[in-house]
């Protein structure tokens, strides 16, 4: 299969993968309003070795979320052997991603994600299982650092490994969701991997956040965009409009949230029916903050059951 990542023009723009976010209605939206290549959420290596059905269909997709990457995460290279001859041949994504930076206890504490950083090994073990059994191209997901593993020494570890692209957020483990962000260590790693693809993640919460970014460090790819897309998943066309123009763009008005909303709604509605309706209710809540009346508006929002519903609630909401 051709490596896509050797063809979306640059700054790439990535809708980076969330569990629980990340669904085939949130991919679409996003891809709809600017994203290059959206992510799955996570799915178990584990989960697909033993009993892949539930896995297969938290991972099913529509053409339309082209690029499509599909993120796993686990510690045995046995697991992900296996998951990657499954995904390959049951579900044809456009490459394979693989954790090796979700700082989350449940999956820290299972030894996945950020815990692997400093098993170099292990880590080289399970990249080449992806590798040896897929077609696919096959990425990588890593932190700054973690205790006296930094994301330069992991890099140096594994460079002679044919990935083809390796998404870096800027905060180490210890500094989780919050710490110092630290863009300078991804120009680093480009510097090493300059053949293979390097995007930056964390803190990018507004256009300025990513055009910042770009600027300061044009040898990075691109971005990958996470929490900073919760309610605002056009900030994808906010980022590319901004650097096309070199003006900040105009915020979105009241109205136009209100349409992208309902798109949402029914995009979730369509995939997913009632279940759909409860798990749009949080995306709801953050579309809304900071409007005139968010909290009474709230209050409505995470009762919804249908599209309906929402479009009734926002037919009362007006400027003030």
């Amino acid at each position: 299969m051709d490596d896509f990542w050797k063809k979306p023009n640059k700054p790439i723009l990535a809708l980076a993968p969330m569990a629980g976010i990340t669904d085939s209605a949130f991919r679409e939206l996003c891809r709809r309003h600017g994203a290059h290549v959206a992510y799955s959420e996570m799915a178990s290596a584990d989960a697909l070795y033993y009993n892949p059905k539930k896995t297969m269909e938290l991972l099913r997709f529509k053409e339309s979320e082209r690029p499509y990457v599909v993120q796993l995460f686990g510690r045995r290279p046995e697991c992900f052997k296996k998951a990657a001859v499954v995904i390959t041949k049951e579900l044809r994504p456009d490459a394979i991603d693989i954790n090796f930076g979700c700082p989350a206890k449940k999956v820290f504490g299972h030894g996945s994600g950020c815990a692997l950083m400093p098993q170099k090994e292990l880590a080289r073990e399970i990249i080449s299982a992806v590798c040896e059994n897929t077609d696919l191209p096959v990425s990588i997901k890593i932190r700054a650092g973690i205790k006296e593993t930094d994301a330069v020494d992991f890099i140096e570890s594994t460079k002679d490994l044919p990935y083809s692209a390796v998404m870096v957020h800027a905060r180490t483990y210890e500094g989780g969701f919050s710490g110092p962000l630290d863009f300078d260590i991804i120009s680093k790693i480009k510097g090493i991997i300059p053949g293979k693809i390097v995007l930056a993640n964390g803190g990018i919460n507004t256009p300025q956040d990513g055009v910042d970014i770009l600027r300061n460090h044009p040898d990075i790819d691109g971005l990958g965009i996470a929490r900073g897309a919760w309610g605002r998943p056009y900030i994808f066309d906010e980022i590319s409009e901004y650097l096309k123009t070199g003006k900040q763009p105009e915020e979105y008005g009241l109205e136009r949230i209100k349409e992208i909303m309902i798109e949402h709604a029914e995009l979730i509605w369509e995939d997913k029916k009632e279940l759909g309706m409860f798990e749009i209710r949080k995306h709801l809540a953050w579309y809304i903050k900071g409007f005139p009346g968010a909290a009474k508006i709230r209050e409505k929002l995470v009762l919804v059951n249908s599209v309906q519903d929402v479009k009734e609630i926002l037919a009362g909401i007006s400027p003030e």
